[in-house]
């Protein structure tokens, strides 16, 4: 099959800037700003085994094969349709030999991949609790926005199994969870170890949080400085543009 089979209909293929391009369908879910910032965030030590929880159409794993490349990659994402268009991506990118994507639920990861098997997740889940903010649309959408397939319990506590002991948890969610985040990766034995604060504006409030966690980690955080997106509306500050690989 040739590349440009591998783009169906109402499908578009993005640039990532990174020498990587990602198939996405504009009527399903397409990745955000969150997903860029988590792949921004987290770390990749060589040779280390990543899996990346609800993996969608695969853009963190394929992120974070641009920035470590000599990473091992495992994307896990239970519909069926955005894991065949992720599937797709890795081979426009001629990436199967370093990115794996399984369909799979969230909920049964350990099980698929076994204890202590990797020594880094990361994960983008949904952020709303159940039915708060639903709206009429479409289900791929409801599935990654809304805890209808898994909850946050659900994520940190298969996070926590999957990962061998000091491996590293890296998750972007939303402020208003935090007391919420801290107690249940503190139950399931991640200790919060790094986080920073995401503002749109300088004199908003923040709307997003990227979180590290270690498995059986001592109790210490540091808290970074906050990350600003926009100088002014439509306008990205210079640390975006740097993180999105783009110049002024």
């Amino acid at each position: 099959m040739g590349r440009e089979e591998l783009i169906l209909e109402h499908e578009r293929l993005d640039d990532l800037q990174n020498g990587y391009m990602l198939i996405q369908n504009p009527e399903q879910f397409c990745f955000g700003i969150d997903a860029v910032l988590l792949a921004w965030f987290a770390k990749v030590k060589p040779g280390e085994k990543v899996l990346d929880m609800g993996t969608g159409t695969g853009i963190v794993p394929i992120l974070l094969k641009a920035r470590y490349p000599q990473g091992r990659y495992t994307g896990l994402e239970i519909q069926a349709d955005s894991a065949e268009m992720a599937r797709r991506s890795v081979a426009y990118n001629q990436l199967e030999d370093d990115i794996t994507i399984t369909t799979g639920d969230i909920r049964e990861a350990a099980s698929i991949f076994g204890g202590a098997s990797f020594e880094v997740v990361t994960t983008n889940p949904p952020y709303m609790i159940g039915n708060h903010g639903l709206t009429g649309e479409n289900m791929a959408k409801t599935i990654a926005r809304h805890e209808t397939l898994c909850s946050l319990e659900d994520v940190v506590q298969q996070a926590s199994r999957l990962l061998n002991e000091h491996g590293r948890f890296y998750m972007v969610h939303r402020p208003f969870r935090l007391a919420e985040i801290f107690h249940v990766m503190i139950r399931h034995k991640i200790e919060p170890k790094r986080m920073k604060l995401v503002h749109p504006y300088i004199d908003k409030e923040p709307n997003l949080v990227l979180i590290e966690g270690s498995k059986g980690g001592k109790s210490r955080i540091t808290v970074e400085k906050p990350l600003i997106v926009y100088e002014k509306p439509g306008v990205y500050t210079d640390e975006i543009l740097e993180i999105y690989g783009r110049e002024r």
